[in-house]
């Protein structure tokens, strides 16, 4: 297993060796030269799960919200939370930051000035909050207690698991398009989003499915977690996907 893997077909010659930071930021095409700067985790439990994005140069991993250099690690701000924070979305120009958690509160910070009191948004949830994302040019709020899938990169579709089945809403009259019915208990799922012709869902049988997603057939099977999976998403250019599971584990 040092000199190859059968399975996938590599060579030890195939493979490059990094930390992990550097392959999520590899991942999703983003270039880690630049002086931008990112928000950093101190800590990961896998129990709480990994959900990352990239936009307008700030990396984003929901655990604890720091914003520091990308290049020094030095912390320049940090977003007060009271508890974990699980869920994260930015604006369209980027300016804004939209989080929520185990708070069961919504909050808003102005990227522009960090270190002022956020914007909290009333009654924001009735349980832990799991999913955040803006609609409709940032004039509209989503959030959910469970591991959506958020909005398509269209912004045509809200992607949500819900117990064995996954569905997919129309995010402007929010009515319902397709509903598929899953072979397990399903925690997440994601819209591939480059041509939104299929989708993948994962949860407590520990693999990670690959669909139609014009006719709900099964395409493919992923196997290698070892507890049930928390988390998936497809990268930004929809070639490859990232998942995180009970096992502590985050594959990519």
């Amino acid at each position: 297993m040092t000199k190859n893997f059968p399975e996938l077909g590599l060579r030890k010659e195939d493979c490059v060796e990094g930390s992990w930071i550097d392959f999520v930021l590899c991942w999703a095409n983003f270039d880690n030269t630049t002086g931008d700067n990112y928000i950093e985790v101190d800590a990961y439990r896998p129990e709480i799960g990994v959900k990352c994005m990239l936009e307008g140069g700030w990396l984003v991993i929901s655990v604890a919200l720091k914003i520091c250099d990308a290049l020094t690690g030095d912390e320049l701000h940090s977003l007060d939370h009271k508890h974990i924070v699980r869920a994260c979305s930015f604006s369209e120009d980027t300016h804004l930051l939209l989080t929520g958690g185990f708070e069961k509160i919504l909050r808003i910070f102005d990227l522009n000035c960090p270190d002022a009191p956020p914007r909290e948004v009333e009654k924001s949830s009735p349980g832990s909050v799991r999913t955040v994302a803006w609609l409709h040019s940032d004039q509209t709020i989503l959030s959910s207690c469970s591991d959506s899938g958020g909005v398509s990169k269209d912004g045509r579709y809200i992607t949500t698991a819900d117990g064995s089945s996954v569905k997919f809403w129309d995010a402007n009259h929010f009515g319902l398009v397709k509903s598929y019915d899953m072979p397990c208990t399903v925690e997440s799922a994601s819209l591939e989003p480059k041509f939104g012709n299929k989708f993948i869902a994962g949860g407590e049988d520990m693999w990670i499915r690959l669909f139609d997603f014009n006719t709900g057939e099964e395409i493919a099977i992923y196997k290698g977690h070892h507890g049930p999976v928390h988390s998936i998403r497809f990268s930004q250019g929809g070639e490859s996907y990232v998942s995180d599971s009970e096992d502590g584990t985050v594959r990519i």
